[in-house]
């Protein structure tokens, strides 16, 4: 089975780019998913990526955390994790199950 395509969106100098890096790692426990880095520096840019506010993920093209209606940009962007606490970046738990979702192959 083909794996998922996961892409880490930030703007320079993101102070979440690393917790979303490290946490996206721990998700994907050392499964052989090619994870791309990316830093997107206008807001054309984040148009055409999708991306909300740094920092984004996407799984296979989509941002599995993405709130309806929500435009793009090059800000920053905070998360809720399950118990509603603000956080950085998606908890490990979300990312797994946004992956284990994503594919039954993972």
């Amino acid at each position: 089975m083909k794996a998922p395509r996961v892409a880490v969106l930030t703007v320079p100098d993101c102070p979440h780019a690393p917790l979303v890096r490290d946490r996206v790692a721990v998700a994907l426990a050392g499964r052989a998913v090619e994870v791309e880095l990316v830093e997107v520096r206008g807001a054309a840019e984040a148009a055409r990526w999708g991306m909300t506010g740094s920092p984004t993920v996407l799984v296979d093209g989509v941002d599995p955390f993405a709130v309806p209606g929500e435009p793009t940009s090059v800000s920053c962007r905070l998360y809720r994790d399950e118990a509603g606490a603000v956080d950085g970046a998606p908890s490990v738990e979300a990312l797994r199950r946004v992956l284990a979702g994503a594919q039954g192959r993972l």
